[in-house]
């Protein structure tokens, strides 16, 4: 496959660069799509070629039937990876995201593959950190539609609108069950440097489970904090783009 067709099938939002060494790709959140990373590549060096994955039951792959569980959708949205792998590249993905590109990682470990050389991950505890609350993807929709407004991730005035909720609400629905199914596997270790990102207000995560990630790698290990709550990332974009960049920097990924 093309680099131009992969971009149609697997990617959103995606500029190639021809000056650009390196590729990002980038994972959304539960309910997210690839818009989330639609201006990224305005905001970082030219040498990256920013990638946003589309998860299927969204945007242009709005046809196929979302994935509820972990497994099938990493091996889905590792083939995307795998066609376009020629060059070195990272992940990026924040709450489900970071899950789905943690994994990503592992799989393209057991299979010899290509893998990444940075893994940075948002929002989201370590994996191997057992889920203790209840789960809320088969909540009754008005509870569903209270715990959405209480994470804060969804424009409120989605709220307002009956047919965009009602075309919302299962594929949220759909993302919360591969996470809160999700079952951590025991592995040895990614060789890869990890970085975690975190909301200081963030009342999802709890601190001591993003410190939790340096379990994960047996290479460098750093978490950064920024103002803000569970979607900090969307509240602060430009803070983490420039502190995303003075890693990729630092990292000599650059």
């Amino acid at each position: 496959m093309s680099v131009a067709s992969a971009s149609i099938h697997g990617l959103a939002y995606y500029k190639p660069r021809l000056e650009a060494t390196f590729r990002l790709f980038c994972f959304p959140y539960a309910g997210g799509s690839a818009l989330i990373y639609r201006q990224w590549a305005n905001h970082l060096p030219r040498q990256v070629e920013v990638c946003p994955v589309q998860l299927p039951g969204r945007g242009h792959r709005l046809r196929e039937a979302p994935l509820n569980r972990m497994s099938p959708l990493v091996e889905v949205v590792a083939q995307q990876i795998r066609e376009l792998s020629g060059q070195p590249f990272a992940f990026f993905g924040h709450s489900m995201g970071a899950t789905i590109a943690f994994e990503i990682a592992r799989l393209l470990r057991r299979e010899r593959a290509p893998q990444p050389l940075h893994l940075f991950v948002s929002g989201r505890s370590a994996p191997q950190v057992p889920e203790t609350r209840t789960p809320t993807y088969n909540l009754p929709e008005p509870e569903l539609i209270e715990d959405l407004r209480r994470l804060n991730g969804t424009p409120s005035e989605i709220f307002d609108e009956p047919d965009m909720l009602n075309v919302m609400l299962p594929l949220i629905r759909t993302d919360f069950e591969v996470v809160q199914t999700y079952a951590y596997e025991d592995e040895p270790a990614l060789d890869c440097p990890i970085t975690v990102y975190g909301g200081l207000q963030d009342q999802e995560v709890k601190r001591e489970n993003l410190n939790a990630w340096c379990a994960q790698t047996t290479a460098p290990f750093r978490v950064r904090l920024f103002p803000g709550d569970h979607f900090f990332i969307n509240a602060n974009r430009e803070l983490l783009l420039e502190t995303l960049t003075r890693d990729l920097y630092e990292h000599r990924l650059l």
